[in-house]
């Protein structure tokens, strides 16, 4: 099977003219045909338009005129970012016709950078329904393992990316829905902080906990993507107007006199994770360690505290946002979505306000404990990614997960692969950093990539 590429490689070789966007294009688009049918990572291929983008890559580049490192980088779209004169359905039997007359603020801006545009990409229905079989699309599949889930929302970009089907791709969190993906697809996804990157044009979930990110198969491709997608947008009464930095400034400045603070009572009580899991946290704490990193444990509020908070605020959040189709087309909703959202209206305003009191206690305390050091760590998932059937409804509320706690809070966070458990499946670990401090998340995850043999292997399927 052909080459695969990093965003980073790619990018370099393209500059060199030691590679044809077109011919990049073409290898990604040959891989789709064949793995796709087995992943089910897209819902919309475009490959006409795909080798339109690649043809104006080249000829940029070839005139000395190249937008940047993501010129000529094929990449595909969440089916929540709205796509001008392209179906963006979010899944959903409800919106299978909608075609938006506008491209989301970081289509747009990805497009200004010179990417190629492969398609859009499964998820589950409005970022919070799946994996659903009773949906005009199947749900995506784990390219490790096809009877393992991906995760989501973000399923098709992890997917897609682990079987390099493209470079990179964007994604949503609104309680792990990037992060989960890179966990259990074992690749890299960074949620940024709330506000960094607009969310106009994104089908909402949650108003306050929705935060938009790129996910690619290492933390320097996601540095690369996030600097493409960051920036003010007075169109979303939530972006943070501030300078955008370079996200790529202290990738090489290794992890010695970082200060990283372990979550242990996140791992080993809240939710204990397995073995496997236990074991990579374990292992990328010594390699921390080995470069001269200073660890200390920090104890963070329970993990039930976040997930009631946040769970609360999400369903509620969401059932404001579908309440006019809830009443009118219930039933043409699947039915773990339906089920999920109608649970959101039996919520009272005082439910809603006293999570919202809580969301601020936990900010506060976050902030306290993270006061001493420049990084937290932790995992993205306590096992392994589950099979694909037969996964509960109500998973989400069996036991608190990893993520939700730095939506809550707004904090930037990013899943990277750490191993692989026993049935070859990725492992995670994941890297918080303040607010506004992608670069040290970046410094500390490009770090343990480097350092690592992980990063070698690429899923079975797609080798």
């Amino acid at each position: 099977m052909a080459p695969h590429f990093t965003i980073a490689q790619a990018s370099a070789l393209i500059a060199a003219k030691k590679l044809s966007p077109v011919e990049l294009t073409q290898i990604c688009l040959d891989r789709t045909a064949k793995l796709d049918p087995q992943i089910n990572a897209f819902i919309l291929h475009t490959p006409e338009r795909a080798l339109a983008d690649a043809r104006a890559a080249e000829a940029r580049v070839m005139a000395g005129r190249a937008r940047g490192p993501l010129d000529g980088i094929p990449i595909a779209h969440k089916d929540i970012y709205c796509t001008k004169g392209l179906p963006t359905t979010a899944h959903s039997k409800l919106l299978q016709d909608h075609i938006p007359d506008t491209d989301a603020r970081t289509v747009t801006m990805l497009d200004d950078a010179g990417t190629v545009m492969l398609g859009k990409l499964s998820t589950h229905e409005f970022a919070m329904g799946g994996p659903s079989f009773d949906l005009p699309w199947p749900p995506a599949r784990n390219p490790w393992n096809p009877e393992y889930g991906p995760s989501g929302s973000s399923s098709g970009t992890g997917a897609g990316v682990a079987a390099g089907l493209f470079l990179g791709g964007t994604g949503s969190d609104t309680g792990g829905s990037i992060r989960g993906p890179a966990a259990f697809c074992g690749i890299a996804g960074i949620k940024p902080t709330y506000g960094l990157c607009s969310r106009m044009g994104i089908l909402p979930l949650s108003f306050t906990l929705d935060h938009a990110g790129p996910l690619a198969w290492t933390a320097e491709d996601c540095a690369m993507l996030l600097q493409a997608m960051a920036g003010h947008d007075p169109a979303d009464p939530a972006s943070a107007n501030r300078p955008v930095p370079n996200f790529r400034s202290d990738l090489h400045k290794g992890a010695k006199g970082l200060r990283i603070g372990v979550i242990r009572n996140f791992h080993e009580t809240d939710n204990p994770a397995n073995p496997a899991v236990c074991a990579a946290i374990d292992d990328a704490i010594a390699f921390y360690k080995s470069e001269g990193a200073i660890i200390s444990d920090v104890v963070l509020p329970s993990l039930e505290d976040y997930r009631a908070a946040g769970f609360l605020i999400l369903i509620t959040e969401a059932f404001a946002v579908h309440e006019p189709w809830l009443r009118t087309r219930y039933n043409d909703y699947g039915e773990l979505l339906r089920d999920r959202l109608a649970l959101g209206g039996l919520t009272s305003a005082a439910d809603y306000i006293q999570a919202t009191r809580r969301r601020r206690e936990l900010c506060l305390q976050t902030a306290e404990a993270m006061e001493p050091v420049d990084l937290l760590l932790t995992t993205a998932s306590p096992t392994e990614a589950p099979k694909i059937e037969g996964i509960p409804k109500w998973s989400s509320m069996e036991k608190p997960g990893y993520t939700m706690p730095f939506n809550l809070t707004g904090l930037p966070a990013i899943s990277v692969c750490a191993g692989y458990g026993a049935a070859g499946l990725p492992l995670s670990i994941q890297l918080v950093g303040k607010a506004f401090q992608e670069q040290t998340i970046f410094r500390a995850a490009h770090a343990y990539e480097t350092a690592t043999a992980w990063r070698d292997r690429r899923p079975p399927m797609a080798s």
